[in-house]
């Protein structure tokens, strides 16, 4: 018998998620680190919220179509792929220009430079060439691994909870619940850039809840998951493997100012939940 009743999907979603994803917190808690099993664990912790929402589709009749796998208009893909350039490259270059940290670390750029054969390169030729193939080819892991997550938080969990909760009050719920799935390897592996769990845990989860707004207005307002899963991928990539990396370390300072464990990316993350919340009258009724 098919249950269509948002509170019952939602129920049963969450116990799922735990389930699913207490086995790959246990084993990467027992490693002690994330790139245990060579990124395994994380992987399938990733796919976790995927797998719970084909397993709550199967089990209360909601069609899998209705997760959102229609590729949607090729503007919101774009928007999705661009948008932490933005969100993020505005914090990053505060930090730059303040002395809070600096730009183009040489450890980075000498990797970069034997990882991509160009030995003879000019400095910049590395950190341009670096950030535009990290931000096209590696996108593609990028994407892979967040659809596991966006599958389930919002192809699932965002029409669920914004039927029942409507779109403010379903995307801080989502938000909270987004960010208290990463609290086990926050608290208990090495899921932290270098402050202390008191500072990171807030900055994380002020980030995590206000960038909701963005990427479930996105799953709302194109009606696929696809731009979500860009957008988680997009992120990852441009923040943990561009930004981060070419940032030079000006003291203890910079740590509690970068990546998603500092300040200045919780900052930014409340703007951008706050323009995404001003353009909720832009998304279809949901039902």
């Amino acid at each position: 018998m098919a249950i269509d009743k948002p509170s019952s999907r939602i129920g049963i979603y969450l116990l799922l998620v735990l389930a699913l994803s207490s086995i790959f917190y246990a084993l990467i808690i027992h490693a002690g680190h994330l790139a245990a099993a060579h990124g395994m664990y994380v992987l399938g912790l990733m796919w976790s919220p995927a797998t719970a929402a084909l397993l709550t589709c199967r089990i209360t009749g909601k069609p899998y179509a209705q997760l959102g796998f229609a590729w949607p208009r090729t503007r919101w893909a774009i928007i999705a792929w661009l948008l932490p350039l933005a969100y993020a490259g505005v914090p990053y270059l505060i930090v730059w220009v303040s002395g809070m940290g600096g730009f183009g670390n040489p450890d980075f750029v000498n990797d970069m430079r034997k990882s991509l054969g160009w030995g003879d390169a000019p400095t910049w030729v590395i950190e341009a060439g670096s950030l535009l193939l990290i931000g096209t080819l590696d996108m593609v892991e990028g994407v892979a691994s967040g659809l596991g997550e966006e599958i389930g938080w919002r192809g699932f969990l965002a029409p669920e909870i914004t039927r029942a909760c409507g779109f403010t009050g379903g995307t801080l719920l989502t938000g909270v619940i987004w960010a208290s799935w990463h609290m086990p390897i926050l608290l208990f592996a090495d899921y932290n850039a270098g402050t202390p769990w008191w500072f990171g845990m807030p900055c994380f989860a002020v980030m995590v809840i206000f960038s909701s707004f963005a990427f479930n207005w996105l799953r709302l307002r194109s009606g696929s998951v696809w731009p979500a899963a860009i957008l988680h991928g997009s992120h990852n990539v441009f923040i943990q493997v561009w930004l981060t990396p070419i940032t030079i370390k000006h003291g203890s300072i910079t740590a509690y100012a970068i990546d998603e464990f500092g300040f200045m990316l919780a900052a930014s993350a409340i703007v951008l939940g706050v323009v995404f919340w001003c353009k909720r009258g832009e998304l279809p009724a949901q039902v």
